[in-house]
């Protein structure tokens, strides 16, 4: 697999700041599009953030990553597994919800010892 290109921050926080009414609860969900091109950018920037191989962080439909140093996992379910739906990750990446929250009331499930990604929360602070 090729290395990825680093994420634009500026490319980020446009794609991020289009789908923020609706985090808020003041629109209707976005495009497929729209909303794709916000949970992947956010994904990318959390493998650069925490590079590794020992945690996958998984948004379907969207997109799955691997990150956070530690042992490489390469075949089968991956022990440390962290999967949450697209609005959950945004409100998580962006400081909308808390970690703690959001597995509390089951809207992340997170299983292994190494799934707790907390302390690398949120991505983005959009202000």
């Amino acid at each position: 697999m090729s290395p990825r290109q680093a994420v634009d921050a500026h490319e980020l926080r446009a794609a991020v700041a289009v789908v923020l009414p609706w985090l808020s609860g003041g629109a209707d969900q976005p495009e497929r599009s729209v909303l794709a091109a916000a949970v992947r950018l956010s994904l990318r920037t959390l493998e650069q953030i925490a590079p590794g191989h020992s945690v996958e962080v998984r948004v379907p439909p969207f997109a799955a990553v691997q990150c956070v140093a530690g042992p490489r996992h390469t075949r089968g379910t991956p022990p440390n597994v962290v999967e949450t739906d697209p609005r959950t990750w945004l409100e998580l990446a962006t400081d909308r919800l808390r970690w703690a929250d959001a597995v509390r009331d089951g809207r992340v499930n997170a299983s292994g010892s190494r799934a707790d990604i907390s302390a690398l929360l949120p991505i983005l602070r959009m202000d």
